[in-house]
């Protein structure tokens, strides 16, 4: 993305940000609330209309302008987002939930694989398929968020704020699941998160947001660590 603003009615939460996600790697976007890091990844996904800028994705070869797509047609390119707070249908079952994120076209043929191997990776989901969402843990349901995206049969994966109200060995968990389904599926992951030292267990590198800017960018995990903005807030050095 280039030069990108955006923000809700007369309020601005974005000031001209810029930013590169590349293909296969891991991106930790941080910082702390209300920094606008939830609302670049809105915008990516068609949630949120920048007013100036622009947000380019490059898709087997092709520059493709994600500016001003709807959310359907930025899941139609195979992007998708887990976002902070879940927003599951609490309603419906744990298969329910997991079945509706296979609306897309393309992931249709997939979602009985798909189903088997969010199965794999969280077998609490398998164990728990009938349970209504709603009744579940924070944790649990966090799970469900994550393998909900994946049924997408995603390319490219937004989490926003994975680990928010987990305790920290679920934070660990979490962010390893993260990693490992990265792997599996040969994703490429955007990852906003608070939580420094659980963000760079995985990240490949990262910036960080302040006051709605791009406030560092980190070319490796060593370099965001050397930074002095991460040293005072992060580090507390």
């Amino acid at each position: 993305m280039e030069r990108l603003h955006a923000g809700y009615g007369a309020v601005r939460v974005l000031h001209g940000v810029s930013m590169e996600v590349r293909q296969g790697e891991t991106v930790a976007l941080l910082g702390t609330n209300g920094n606008g890091k939830t609302t670049l990844m809105r915008c990516v996904m068609g949630l949120v209309k920048p007013s100036q800028g622009s947000i380019m994705l490059e898709l087997d070869g092709e520059q493709i302008s994600l500016t001003g797509k709807s959310p359907q047609e930025v899941v139609a390119l195979g992007i998708a987002m887990v976002p902070e707070g879940r927003h599951l249908f609490p309603r419906l079952s744990v298969k329910e939930n997991l079945l509706l994120g296979a609306f897309r076209q393309a992931a249709r043929p997939a979602a009985q694989r798909n189903l088997e191997f969010c199965y794999d990776a969280f077998p609490v989901l398998r164990d728990r398929a009938a349970q209504l969402a709603g009744s579940m843990s924070g944790g649990q349901q966090q799970m469900l968020a994550i393998a909900r995206a994946i049924m997408s049969s995603p390319r490219i994966l937004l989490v926003d704020e994975p680990s928010v109200g987990l305790s920290p060995i679920a934070i660990r968990h979490m962010i390893d699941i993260i990693e490992d389904l990265k792997r599996r599926f040969d994703l490429t992951v955007l990852m906003a998160e608070q939580n420094f030292h659980a963000a760079i267990r995985i990240a490949d590198r990262g910036y960080i947001m302040v006051g709605g800017e791009i406030a560092v960018h980190g070319n490796s995990v060593d370099e965001l660590q050397r930074s002095a903005l991460v040293k005072s807030y992060y580090l507390g050095e």
